[in-house]
């Protein structure tokens, strides 16, 4: 208040010191004061990214560690049971809880139908690639793709 009545208001950090010194060492002790300031918050900076990059090669180490772990489970899970570790398998599309098993195909008769082995003779099928995928001799194609050429 006191300032006030002398028409000079108090600056908003605090009272003012006042000193004697000239204008020059007063805007030097502000640059230095300035430059410690500037100091210290690149040293709080500094120390602040030292700490983040710590962290974050923590939280790395520990996300793989997390997956090795992961990766030995499911591998001794699948050492166990084969099938509960396929329908576990993480699949990008089809069915998810069906195992896929080789079936036993021995059992299947294949249709011979000349027309389909005349078709697949045309596109460059071999005889014996299509002896051996109709289940019949070479000589029986060859009959086959003679009685085409005949008609």
């Amino acid at each position: 208040m006191v300032d006030d009545s002398w028409g000079v208001t108090p600056p908003r950090g605090g009272l003012r010191i006042r000193t004697n010194d000239s204008l020059e060492e007063r805007a030097a002790a502000r640059a230095k004061a300035r430059a410690e300031r500037e100091g210290q918050r690149a040293a709080i900076m500094t120390d602040r990214m030292e700490a983040r990059a710590a962290n974050r090669l923590r939280e790395t180490a520990a996300r793989e560690a997390e997956r090795a772990a992961r990766r030995e489970s499911e591998m001794a899970a699948a050492a166990r049971d084969p099938h509960a570790a396929a329908a576990k398998r993480h699949r990008t599309s089809g069915r998810k809880d069906v195992v896929r098993e080789q079936r036993d195909t021995r059992g299947y008769t294949t249709v011979v139908d000349e027309g389909r082995i005349r078709e697949l003779a045309k596109r460059g099928a071999s005889l014996s690639g299509l002896a051996s995928a109709f289940g019949v001799s070479q000589d029986e194609i060859a009959a086959i793709l003679a009685q085409a050429t005949e008609e």
